[in-house]
């Protein structure tokens, strides 16, 4: 259900459009399918989506006053819940046309998420993922964010364990069939700290560069990762 939804946001992605424009989108395809927005409210958090543009980071919130223009990159990281039990993705996409840079690092961030997924093994432990992401990210000369992680998911939005998108693998718990995570990397141009803007939510890069957010939902069973959040044009 979850990416039908951000499939069909995808899609509206323009110039000229307002991130409350998807914040509205969202709300309601998100309930006329019998859900619940698992963002809003959260923490006194007002709208149902992140909306972030270019340097911001994360946990951008929408605006009547934000508009998409061509050449940005524009990351939705939305959640619901139904039946008790919630989801949670991200995408970054880029507005029209952008540059070399920002289509690389569109690329590196959604193939890091993979490698991450990859790792979600019966056996396994926790930070084998963390290391598959971070290394891969590092090694296409971008950075990742540290202060910010992914974790496990469930009856609530965010449980744990806490899922860095960095560190050496071979610690953390081994991994085994009923855990569930939402993995989330984050990626930016500079090594630098971020920072919250004023507004107390928005997350942007230390430098003003860009960054660009992926995530996944991934059940583990019997028979291996299921992601639960894959869209019909992507491949597990």
């Amino acid at each position: 259900m979850l990416a039908q939804i951000l499939g069909r946001l995808c899609e509206k992605v323009q110039p000229g459009r307002t991130t409350q424009y998807f914040d509205n989108m969202a709300e309601k395809l998100i309930r006329e399918m019998g859900a619940v927005p698992s963002f809003k409210g959260y923490s006194g958090y007002p709208a149902t989506i992140n909306a972030s543009i270019n340097e911001e980071v994360v946990h951008g919130i929408p605006s009547m006053e934000r508009w998409l223009k061509e050449g940005d990159v524009f990351s939705i990281d939305i959640g619901l819940m139904r039946n008790g039990f919630h989801v949670d993705m991200a995408t970054t996409m880029a507005v029209g046309d952008v540059d070399d840079t920002a289509r690389r690092m569109l690329d590196i961030g959604e193939r890091s998420l993979w490698e991450g997924i990859e790792q979600v093994k019966i056996g396994n432990r926790l930070s084998d993922i963390s290391h598959a992401i971070g290394d891969y990210v590092e090694t296409a000369g971008f950075h990742v964010v540290k202060e910010y992680v992914g974790h496990g998911i469930g009856k609530a939005l965010h449980e744990d364990p806490q899922i860095p998108n960095y560190g050496p693998p071979g610690h953390g718990i081994r991994l085994r069939p009923g855990m569930a995570f939402a993995i989330e990397p984050m990626i930016k141009i500079d090594s630098l700290p971020t920072r919250v803007q004023a507004d107390r939510w928005t997350v942007v890069t230390g430098s003003g560069g860009l960054s660009v957010h992926f995530e996944h939902t991934i059940v583990l069973t019997d028979d291996g990762a299921v992601v639960v959040t894959l869209g019909g044009d992507e491949k597990a």
